[in-house]
């Protein structure tokens, strides 16, 4: 029974869409209830001032390029979350205790030699490999790493903040949508009377989009980017604190116990199981990371 909940909360992390669709099921449901028609809450104006003000405004408030990210977290909320290599901190400490048994049979030149070989495409940990083999004290590879580790959290918040500022504008211009529609009604009464439905869908419904929007679009796309950047910050703070070990010449066997402290309890290594041959247990080619 327990295995299968949490498959099935797995299911519902990496299918975000799923999650989506059933609060939608709920509030088109409601729209049902209450009406006959559903073009009756679509409304084209409206959206075209929320939707289009917001972006705008985003747009004039940040950096081209922090924007697109935001956007695209966006887009990503519609599709199936893969495991990414970041969400795999074992595999992160398994690479660590093996460049450890490497160093302390054959030293740094091996080290250096081998990974010059396989290549590491993640730019943090290649960072990091490379101030452990340019032979700097423990206490300054900390400093440059955890330097480091602080301006890509910083880069990377940069479009939650652009979220966020989404989320608090998204309402506002629903009610510049709502003013419009107002003024557009006022302005009919002496002519058109039959246009005064129309323009009142506009007031409405411009207001309604803002409220939607920010609370089912941009509010869950800020949470969700938020907890990746802090899952990537919490990854850099263990291959920082590997390195360090690393330089430091630390027993692989306490590399591993430190590291453990990381990791999830049912995640912990407790055995020495690894093969003290260099060439077997060195670490294979990572996988592309982007964004680091």
């Amino acid at each position: 029974m327990r295995k299968h909940s949490e498959r099935l909360l797995s299911f519902y992390a990496r299918n975000p869409v799923v999650g989506l669709g059933i609060t939608f099921v709920f509030v088109l449901g409601a729209v049902v209830l209450s009406t006959h028609s559903l073009l009756a809450f679509f409304s084209i104006e409206g959206l075209l001032i929320v939707v289009g003000g917001v972006i705008a405004v985003a747009f004039l408030s940040y950096e081209i390029d922090d924007v697109r990210k935001a956007l695209g977290v966006i887009v990503s909320l519609f599709e199936e979350r893969a495991e990414t290599r970041q969400d795999n901190l074992h595999q992160d400490m398994m690479e660590i205790i093996g460049w450890a048994y490497m160093v302390k049979e054959k030293g740094l030149r091996r080290l250096e030699s081998s990974l010059a070989r396989r290549g590491i495409d993640d730019p943090f940990t290649k960072y990091g490999l490379n101030m452990v083999i340019s032979g700097y004290a423990a206490e300054d590879v900390r400093a440059m790493m955890e330097t480091a580790a602080d301006a890509c959290h910083e880069r990377e918040s940069l479009p939650v903040d652009v979220l966020q500022t989404m989320t608090s504008h998204a309402p506002a211009f629903g009610m510049i949508g709502t003013l419009v529609g107002m003024v557009a009604m006022l302005c009919s009464l002496g002519d058109n009377v039959a246009s005064i439905g129309s323009n009142l869908s506009v007031a409405f419904l411009s207001t309604l989009y803002g409220v939607v929007s920010a609370r089912m679009v941009y509010m869950p796309a800020a949470a969700k980017l938020r907890q990746i950047v802090a899952k990537h910050r919490f990854r850099n703070q263990l291959i920082t604190e590997g390195m360090v070990m690393l330089v430091e010449n630390r027993a692989p066997s306490y590399i591993r116990d430190r590291l453990n402290s990381f990791l999830r309890p049912e995640r912990h290594d407790y055995f020495d199981t690894f093969n003290t041959d260099a060439e077997l247990i060195a670490p294979q080619p990572r996988l592309k990371v982007v964004g680091t």
